[in-house]
């Protein structure tokens, strides 16, 4: 499930906000730069194979300038947060955000022909809060829908959340790192966290194919 999960949640946040303006719609946002970064994906893999550094660049490039990952880990914390001190959340803003760059490109380097399309945005004039639709087709699959919970912000818009088939990912993530907080405590969860990286870094890449 995680791994379908992540998979999917990558394909489709391949963001760019620095060729675009702030105040770009959040649809257009979405579709005009996740299709450039499905051609990257194509082109590599057609030419010679995507490396696990290109994928890290594309993830560091495309992906995270457009999450907002103070407010993500906040709601991912939830309770939790009001009772961590300043270095700690500074610290699970950092692991939370190291976690999701592992995960992204791990998740790319399994790209292999999915498509997405966009649905018409439900936004009024003065909306600073919008769900952009979309739905990702796999060859031989049914469609599954992804939903985007964006907001506005003074840099443009900002990703805080994605619900994929109903699964919300703060909400998924909210439920293991409550646990975590509760047998151990917030030290123990960014401990946690840190070790998950260090034993990935740690790890041999596997190339598609292979």
């Amino acid at each position: 499930m995680m791994r379908s999960f992540f998979l999917l949640l990558a394909l489709l946040t391949g963001f760019n906000t620095a060729v675009v303006a702030a105040d770009t719609p959040p649809d257009v946002l979405a579709r005009t730069t996740t299709q450039e970064v499905l051609v990257i994906l194509k082109q590599d893999k057609d030419a010679q194979g995507i490396s696990l550094n290109k994928v890290h660049q594309l993830v560091e490039t495309k992906i995270l300038p457009i999450f907002d990952f103070n407010r993500m880990t906040q709601l991912v914390v939830g309770k939790n947060w009001p009772r961590a001190t300043a270095k700690q959340k500074q610290e699970l803003v950092t692991e939370f955000r190291n976690l999701m760059v592992r995960t992204y490109a791990n998740s790319l380097l399994a790209f292999n022909n999915q498509t997405i399309e966009f649905k018409p945005l439900n936004m009024n004039p003065g909306d600073t809060e919008v769900t952009v639709h979309s739905e990702i087709r796999q060859p031989g699959g049914q469609p599954i829908s992804i939903d985007y919970s964006m907001y506005q912000t003074a840099f443009g818009w900002k990703v805080y959340d994605v619900v994929i088939d109903a699964v919300s990912l703060v909400t998924n993530y909210r439920s293991s790192f409550s646990s975590t907080i509760r047998k151990s405590g917030i030290d123990g969860l960014i401990e946690t966290l840190s070790k998950q990286e260090s034993s990935d870094a740690v790890k041999p890449s596997k190339q598609p194919g292979s």
